[in-house]
């Protein structure tokens, strides 16, 4: 009787939350327009130190090769419900609509910094990928596992069409006037300046655009949200 409690009281726990991030989510998108910026910052702002977090040094042999020839062979896939695939080298990316933001990163674990991110326009490449209908979120699939083994499960996380196209959703490939390094997610991440840190999947391998997460890893639209993290973290 007692596991019988447990388990419902779980189950209701878990009602609740995906209430609150719904709750959480509806209220942002009601009170923000889509395109509200979030804030920005000047130069002089800049934190002096960006702490890495998360994996800084993936360990899957295909991203060591990539990193071993400074990227060059590097080349990103947007795929999945598109009408036209992509798979463009770093130098494509550069050469595609851009954008430069000074922005406050929020860690899910309390620390703040302040970096300059410079990359490409997501929304740009989606619409000449050519998004299908039925395609309602864009997942990020990372060459990182956060136990920095070769066979772990690697790290994913997603956003929704409305995320995806804000102004200041892009794929960072500068940090701070520099090359991105590698403890921040060389040679690509991404930047969703209205959501927490997690979101922001760095060391990012393809992108797809699907329909549901039914089909990927654990069914909730990322690596932490698979672990009991909302999927939704606006800020």
């Amino acid at each position: 009787m007692a596991l019988s409690a447990c388990e419902r009281g779980s189950q209701i726990g878990t009602r609740l939350l995906v209430s609150a991030e719904s709750l959480t989510k509806a209220a942002q998108r009601l009170i923000l327009p889509r395109d509200a910026l979030a804030p920005e910052y000047g130069a002089d702002q800049i934190s002096p130190d960006f702490k890495p977090n998360g994996s800084i040094d993936p360990a899957a042999a295909d991203y060591l090769a990539l990193k071993a020839n400074g990227f060059a062979d590097y080349r990103l896939e947007i795929g999945g419900l598109v009408e036209r695939p992509l798979r463009l080298s770093l130098a494509e990316l550069r050469a595609r609509p851009s954008r430069i933001q000074i922005t406050k990163h929020d860690c899910v674990e309390g620390w703040t910094a302040i970096g300059q991110w410079s990359g490409a326009k997501l929304s740009a490449l989606l619409d000449e990928a050519g998004l299908r209908p039925e395609a309602k979120y864009i997942v990020f699939h990372c060459f990182d596992a956060l136990t920095q083994t070769e066979d772990g499960p690697r790290y994913y996380e997603s956003i929704d069409l409305i995320d995806a196209r804000h102004p200041q959703t892009i794929l960072a490939y500068d940090m701070n006037g520099e090359v991105l390094g590698v403890p921040h997610g060389a040679p690509l991440r991404l930047r969703v300046e209205r959501q927490l840190g997690y979101k922001h999947a760095k060391y990012i391998r393809r992108i797809e655009a699907v329909e549901s997460f039914d089909h990927i890893e654990g069914g909730k639209g990322g690596y932490w949200p698979d672990r009991g993290y909302e999927w939704y973290a606006g800020i």
